[in-house]
């Protein structure tokens, strides 16, 4: 569990400790804790400092998948109610990949409490069985799917060119089409 802060946090810029919440991570499921809350607190025990390697699961809000920490961040906690998650057989990348599946969201969404703010509980999110294929599968798997993610924005990317090319060269049609005097709009 996120450590559980008990007022509002109030940032200090010269805070030695970062606090990651649901805002720091964005649509992609990339962290972001360059703009991060500071503090500074003195009780924070090992368990709730963030590693290189763990996962973050947003527990609660309109999407509930989760952010690798892929780089050192320095020291940094969760704060409740998102949910920690430190692969120790797995790799963090599969892990990432296999929880971010839409039919996993889906399950997982599936199981969700509450009325007015949905919430995936830990005991929901610890029942997940997750197939653990060998380290070199689960890279295999990984890089596949890195890769197939990097195809999806190319092919967007071209989508998008074709588009304005086509928007340009009918705008140039248009502007070179002589019109007889009677059929001006």
């Amino acid at each position: 569990m996120g450590y559980p802060f008990r007022s509002r946090l109030e940032h200090d810029a010269t805070g030695s400790l970062a606090v990651v919440q649901m805002k720091d991570i964005d649509d992609t499921n990339l962290l972001h804790v360059e703009g991060a809350v500071r503090v500074n607190l003195t009780d924070i025990k090992e368990h709730h400092l963030i590693r290189l390697g763990d996962l973050v699961f947003r527990s609660r809000g309109r999407t509930n998948s989760v952010a690798l920490v892929s780089a050192d961040i320095g020291p940094a906690v969760l704060a409740a109610p998102m949910l920690l998650i430190r692969p120790i057989e797995v790799l963090p990348a599969y892990l990432l990949w296999y929880i971010n599946l839409p039919a996993i969201q889906a399950g997982l969404a599936a199981q969700a409490e509450g009325t007015a703010v949905r919430m995936i509980s830990k005991a929901a999110l610890e029942e997940l069985e997750i197939p653990v294929p060998s380290q070199r599968k689960q890279r295999l798997i990984v890089e596949v799917s890195d890769l197939a993610t990097a195809e999806q924005r190319l092919l967007e990317q071209i989508a998008q060119e074709r588009k304005h090319l086509a928007d340009g060269v009918l705008v140039r049609y248009a502007k070179n089409t002589r019109q007889s005097p009677d059929q001006r709009v």
